[in-house]
């Protein structure tokens, strides 16, 4: 982990599950080089934790906050946090 590296932490509330979201979080986390995991929550959010670069997670709440084509976000709520190096790659957690 660089020292460049910070965290974010993203909710995303609309129609953002069962429409292939936490997929497409993952195929662009992978793409802008950011480690960690994406889940569905039971009051019908999706959850992201992320960390790497401010700018590839800049780009990645971007991505978030439009989502793939049959989601439709109509909320995120974005916290920056410290990054603490705890994830290896990016997944799609239960």
């Amino acid at each position: 982990m660089s020292g460049a590296d910070v965290g974010v932490h993203i909710f995303a509330a609309g129609r953002v599950q069962g429409v292939g979201f936490r997929y497409f979080v993952v195929h662009e986390a992978k793409r802008l080089g950011a480690r960690g995991i994406v889940r569905n929550l039971l009051d019908r959010r999706v959850e992201v934790r992320a960390e790497g670069t401010r700018s590839s997670l800049e780009a990645l709440v971007e991505a978030v906050q439009s989502g793939p084509t049959l989601a439709s976000v109509l909320a995120t709520e974005v916290r920056w946090v410290d990054a603490i190096g705890r994830f290896d790659g990016f997944r799609v957690e239960a």
